[in-house]
């Protein structure tokens, strides 16, 4: 017989674990690990785990400053070979963001070759660019061989690697970070070193200090591509108060005369992550669209320097109006976020503030000087040993060379002797009498007798013998100096500022590249200009086909010329305007769209569709196409016979959507007639004619308005029958000049007295005058 198993056999529609906790479980690991290991940066070196191998790697291979430079593709290699078990590709991408001048303000990494450029060029492939680590990059490495930091295995154990740097500046706030994790995300801005240093010095003899206090050393960011900074200093305070914020960075610029009154625009900063090539495309994109008229053309001159150059459109032009409408429209001024969001001790995220940031440096830095001391006191009492037992050879030292000469195991016997006896020297083997392990009083270590026995003859000298004794008096003194250190807090902060210091010093405002990059000012008000009072008044003539193709022709042309329209299309409306005008767009859905005429295209072409310019459906027809003018009204009316009145101001919109004006519901907007009298006459499809003066309709802003004119209906099991059809047209006109309309050949007919067809609004109205045209239409 077999045994059998106590435990059920599972079969294949079995639940071993719920999907929930499945899918949690392996979500949760996932975001613990893009958050830890990938996506923040660590408070204490301001690095990812990406940036630290790479710099760790090429640490290994001696890529010092003063060094050679050696392929990226070898850097690269090695640190995913080694640590970084990712694509070799997203590896060489961080390293060449490390040598970016304009991306990181402190580069890490000198990159010889392409590494990319300021208008957003890749770099080149990591076969063709070389590199090095920089003076900034050796800095954070300083002390790693003193057992400064801790170390822990490489993805398969072979290798150990630092789990963070010693740093020896405030890499996170100097260089900035930025990373999106699993439910959160980080942004910091680079800073200025030399200030940074300030405010860990004051932080160091204030621990308790407030954060306002710290602004006074560290006004703000300081991109590595200038710029300046218009946010305001209490939205600045309070960002790195709370560790969130905002900053709201601009373009520096400056007004270039060009004698005889004319000037231009020179762009010489532009502001942080903005890549120059697509501001210029922004630039000219504005230009094209005329979302600032002000400005005329904008071409890029820049070599090693950004010199970007902007042409105003004319030289009356006020250049703090014009740039101000270019902060607004274009990436000239960009706004930075900030989310102090970092793991501190490298395990806990947190938002901190801008002190909590400075004191986990501090803290770190503090730890590293700890374990270095105590690291450089164990290889002091190691050395000393060693000293120790060279100054017992040299006092005994014909003892030892009979040792080493005549003994079988000279090592042994080092160590066995009594070495405050005296000693006869043995003139033959047969002389030598092997030491005695009988307790003795003075003795050498293992560690001292290996060092005597590897110790080159040339080191008898007696020069030798009082170098060792003055090597041993100043390790004496230093060992005391650092047991001093390590008992005292107030020596290890003073410790602390003295490194601080000489890193300031390094790297400080004094050093090449260290001053200030980014200023600051305030925002003047931008003053809202009229469009009309920034455009030249220029005559046009505004052509609109059947299809909707708009354009605008320069000056004020015959309307009755033949003008060119694509196959099966033909003109709609065509009247002058000038480039100050504002022009309104009637759609069957009730709505009205504000176009500005001077964004019209030429009319070299055939225009562009006009429903590219506003937010106007396929389906819907366009019914009227008109000037704005102020202080005038307009009639707007259904077809099924609902309007009313409506001031011009209430219909312009500010938005492409246009704005709702007469509500449509089963029908559609038919007419759009401008108030020009002080009667209406309207006409149904079935011809019926109908006057009332104008006070009768209601002025509304926006609505259905009231019944114009009654239409006959028939009702029946199948519905009800417009016999009338609707409304067909409407028109307004002085009651005592009489209603016109334009009959064939070019004539028109004038009928001076309308009181037959006088009625109250809403009636049926009569059969139209006679001569009235056929299509029921007065233009």
């Amino acid at each position: 017989m077999s045994d059998t198993s106590s435990e059920p056999e599972l079969g294949p529609n079995d639940i071993t674990e719920t999907l929930r906790r499945a899918i949690g479980d392996r979500y949760l690991t996932y975001a613990l690990s893009t958050i830890m290991h990938r996506a923040l940066p660590d408070a204490r070196d301001g690095l990812k785990p990406v940036h630290r191998r790479i710099l760790y790697a090429m640490s290994r291979l001696r890529l010092s400053p003063t060094g050679g430079f050696l392929k990226s593709a070898k850097i690269s290699g090695d640190t995913m070979g080694d640590f970084h078990p990712h694509g070799d590709a997203a590896i060489y991408d961080a390293m060449a963001r490390l040598a970016q001048d304009f991306n990181v303000r402190y580069p890490l990494v000198d990159g010889q070759g392409n590494f990319g450029n300021i208008d957003g060029d890749n770099p080149a492939a990591s076969r063709y660019t070389e590199a090095r680590m920089t003076a900034a990059a050796e800095a954070l490495l300083e002390g790693l061989s003193e057992d400064a930091v801790d170390f822990r295995d490489n993805y398969d154990g072979r290798l150990t690697e630092p789990s963070v740097l010693p740093a020896t500046f405030p890499n996170l706030l100097a260089n900035g970070s930025s990373g999106i994790a699993v439910g959160m995300a980080t942004n910091i801005p680079p800073h200025n070193l030399h200030e940074l240093i300030d405010a860990c010095l004051h932080l160091i003899k204030a621990p308790n200090a407030r954060d306002d206090t710290l602004l006074e050393y560290i006004p703000g960011p300081d991109f590595p591509t200038g710029g300046v900074i218009v946010e305001p200093s209490e939205n600045i305070a309070e960002a790195y108060r709370t560790g969130r914020g905002a900053f709201r960075l601009r373009a520096k610029w400056g007004v270039e005369d060009l004698g005889r009154g004319q000037w231009q625009i020179v762009v010489t900063e532009i502001p942080y992550q903005v890549q120059k090539s697509k501001l210029i495309e922004k630039l000219a994109e504005v230009i094209q669209t005329k979302k600032v008229p002000l400005l005329a053309d904008v071409r890029d001159e820049s070599a090693e320097d950004i010199r970007m150059i902007l042409e105003p459109r004319a030289k009356t032009v006020d250049p703090e109006v014009m740039m101000g409408m270019l902060f607004r429209n274009s990436d000239l001024e960009t706004r930075f976020s900030l989310n102090m969001n970092v793991l501190i001790d490298g395990l806990t995220p947190r938002v901190c503030s801008l002190k909590e940031v400075l004191r986990a440096f501090l803290d770190h830095r503090r730890d590293v000087l700890i374990r270095r001391s105590k690291y450089r006191l164990e290889k002091i009492d190691h050395r000393l040993e060693v000293l120790e037992g060279f100054i017992i050879a040299f006092l005994h030292l014909d003892r030892v060379i009979d040792i080493i000469r005549y003994d079988d195991d000279p090592k042994q016997a080092l160590m066995v002797e009594d070495w405050a006896k005296d000693h006869v020297r043995a003139t033959s083997e047969k002389d030598y009498v092997s030491p005695v392990d009988d307790d003795p009083e003075v003795s050498l270590s293992e560690v001292q007798a290996e060092a005597i026995l590897n110790m080159r003859l040339r080191s008898l000298r007696r020069l030798e013998e009082l170098e060792l004794i003055a090597e041993r008096d100043a390790l004496m003194k230093e060992r005391a100096e650092i047991e001093d250190l390590l008992e005292s807090d107030d020596l290890k902060w003073a410790r602390i500022a003295e490194q601080l210091r000489e890193t300031r010093k390094l790297f400080g405002k004094t050093s090449e590249g260290g001053a200030r990059r980014t200023q600051f000012a305030e925002a003047a008000e931008v003053v809202e200009v009229p469009l009309e009072a920034m455009i030249d008044r220029e005559p046009i003539t505004v052509v609109c086909s059947q299809m909707g193709w708009v354009r605008a022709m320069t000056g004020h042309i015959d309307l009755t010329r033949e003008l060119k329209f694509k196959d099966g299309d033909g003109p709609r409306f065509i009247f002058h305007a000038e480039t100050t005008d504002k022009l309104l767009v009637f759609g069957a859905n009730g709505r009205f769209y504000t176009v500005s005429a001077a964004t019209l295209p030429g009319g070299r072409g055939m225009g562009e569709p006009l429903r590219l310019m506003i937010d106007l459906p396929n389906d819907v027809e366009i019914i009227d196409f008109l000037i704005h003018k102020p202080g005038e009204k307009l009639i707007v009316a259904s077809a099924e016979g609902n309007g009313f009145v409506v001031p011009e101001e209430e219909v312009v919109a500010q938005t492409r959507a246009g704005k709702q004006v007469l509500n449509v519901k089963d029908t559609v907007a038919k007419v759009c007639r401008r108030v020009a009298g002080d009667h209406i006459a309207v006409v149904s499809e079935n011809a019926k004619f109908l006057v009332f003066p104008v006070e009768e309709l209601p002025e509304m802003n926006r609505g259905k308005g009231v019944r114009i004119q009654k239409y006959k209906k028939a009702t029946g099991r199948q519905g009800t029958l417009e016999l009338d059809g609707g409304l067909s047209d409407l028109t307004t006109f002085n009651w005592d000049d009489g209603l016109s309309w334009p009959m064939g050949g070019g004539k028109t007919r004038t009928e001076p007295d309308m009181t037959d067809w006088k009625g109250a609004r809403a009636g049926v109205g009569k059969r139209s005058p006679y001569g009235f045209p056929k299509n029921n239409r007065f233009t």
